[in-house]
């Protein structure tokens, strides 16, 4: 089925999913919306979180996609059910998927969960833990030094492990065996993560669960991009990378193709800046 899989982030964080659906739906088309003028959604009140995602979407319906990947998980926390409601397409969100990674990956139960503001307090990982075990223990915190670190491009430097240190070092007192990355930004910290938190901590992110469950519904619903007759895709019919971002266009492409340069090798890649504000 021609059309792209569409994915939105608050910045730059949900690449980390784009990069895995390129990595198992290498054949698609991709189209990401990174809302980097209003970046980072975690602080925001739950209503405009709401009504940037509904103008997204609606952004994004230009290009037609069959389908809507939400790769933050704020905006999965608080519009992922009303924007489905308003939609004929399938539309998943990352909290769903990084839970059931998690619950598949601990041993001991015992989970810790970092994120935005907005996420944290929405508790949307904690319903989803317990929905599908009662036998998990949980403890959260919201990162807010993070993101703003990530979206400019610093999340290699001295800066990021001293914030991630300065954050997350009494964690790693806890007898936690799984960390949920609840903040697509937050795998680009990762080597820092890692780091503080040490080799008995496994860190949970959801791309490449969600990037499982995109897969799955692309065939089950036999949307796989067709290709032509001698096996290849033809030049009217062939898969295009689009990125999008509504903020400063030179940082966002520098990570885009720092990010994503292996899995963008060869492909047709376009940038495009969009509106700050959507109507």
């Amino acid at each position: 089925m021609e059309g792209p899989i569409a994915v939105f982030d608050s910045g730059v964080g949900g690449l980390t999913v784009v990069k895995e659906l390129l990595k198992q739906l290498p054949n698609e088309s991709i189209v990401y919306y990174g809302d980097t003028a209003r970046a980072p959604y975690g602080p925001r009140p739950k209503q405009e979180v709401v009504e940037f995602s509904k103008e997204i979407v609606h952004y994004l319906q230009r290009y037609h996609p069959k389908m809507i990947v939400i790769a933050c998980n704020t905006a999965t926390a608080v519009a992922l059910e009303e924007i489905k409601a308003q939609l004929d397409i399938p539309v998943i969100g990352v909290i769903e998927p990084g839970a059931r990674a998690a619950l598949q990956a601990t041993q001991t139960g015992y989970i810790a969960v970092i994120g935005t503001e907005g996420t944290i307090k929405s508790k949307a990982y904690d319903k989803a833990l317990l929905e599908h075990s009662d036998h998990v223990q949980m403890i959260s915190q919201a990162c807010p030094t993070f993101v703003p670190l990530v979206e400019k491009g610093e999340y290699y430097s001295n800066q990021a492990y001293e914030k991630v240190h300065d954050a997350l070092s009494h964690m790693a007192t806890y007898p936690i065996d799984c960390l949920i990355l609840g903040c697509t930004h937050y795998p680009f910290l990762a080597d820092a993560i890692a780091a503080v938190m040490g080799s008995g901590v496994k860190l949970i992110h959801s791309a490449e669960e969600t990037a499982r469950e995109v897969k799955h519904i692309v065939a089950q619903l036999q949307l796989e991009h067709e290709l032509s007759a001698g096996g290849a895709y033809s030049h009217a019919t062939g898969s295009e990378q689009r990125f999008v971002c509504s903020g400063e266009m030179a940082t966002f492409r520098s990570i885009v193709e720092q990010w994503l340069g292996l899995e963008l090798a060869g492909k047709n890649v376009v940038y495009e800046q969009s509106p700050k504000v959507i109507t």
